[in-house]
Parts: structure tokens; C-alpha cells; sequence
């Protein structure tokens, strides 16, 4: 949440922690990144911090969990490629989605249908 907030400043009121995925190691620089899954309230606006980070690209959920939506280690939406380690955990989330009786899926859907009204947002 540290990073989200620094990078694009989303306060952590604005984030409803669902899951985790496993553990990813990057290849370049040995780090281990524990990829956390959390649903945004809709009202959320980013502020890019600029020196860490480009853009934004937003996806919606039903076009990244689509059969078949990642292929050959990449994401493509709206004619921009997701790809290498962004990827590889776009790929981890879609896994644990798609498994029978998914607790990541039944924990998104269930802070999607209780939105923003709840305070506060964060788990």
C-alpha cells in the first residue's frame, strides 16, 4: 500500500485488501514481490508520481479474466502489450480466478457488490 500511495496516490481508505497472490521472484534483480489484491473504490483518481512511474492503464476485470486473454506471456488491451513480470502476476491473478471455488474470486466479487458505501473502504 506503501508504493500504491507513493506512486500514485491512492490512499489506503480508498483500497479493500481481497487476497494475495504467491510469491514472484523478478529475474533482474532477485526481488521478491508478494502481489496483493485489492478492489478500488470507483471514485478513485491517480496522481503519477512521475519519477518511478509513466502512465496508468486501467483494465476492466471482465476483459483481463476472459478466456484466453493472456497469451504467449502477454496482455493486450486497447493496443497497448502488457508483458514480462507485470504479466507473469497478471497471469497469477487469472489462475486463481479461474480455480474451482476461487476464494480470490468469491473475495473481489463480494467487495464489488458491497462498494464504496461501506466505511471505511479498507478491509
Amino acid at each position: 500500500m506503501r508504493e500504491f500511495s507513493e506512486e500514485l496516490g491512492v490512499g489506503a481508505e480508498r483500497v479493500r485488501i481481497v487476497g494475495r497472490l504467491p510469491d514472484r521472484q523478478q529475474v533482474s534483480n532477485r526481488f521478491v514481490i508478494t502481489p496483493i489484491v485489492g478492489v478500488l473504490d470507483p471514485q478513485t483518481r491517480f496522481s503519477v508520481d512521475g519519477e518511478e512511474v509513466v502512465g496508468v492503464i486501467t483494465v476492466p476485470l471482465e476483459a483481463l479474466v476472459a478466456n484466453g486473454a493472456i497469451r504467449e506471456g502477454a496482455f493486450n488491451y486497447e493496443g497497448r502489450r502488457i508483458w514480462g513480470f507485470t504479466a507473469r502476476i497478471l497471469k497469477s491473478f487469472v489462475d486463481a480466478w479461474n480455480e474451482p471455488a476461487s476464494a480470490l474470486r468469491a473475495a473481489v466479487e463480494s467487495a464489488i457488490q458491497e462498494g464504496p458505501g461501506r466505511s471505511p473502504f479498507q478491509r
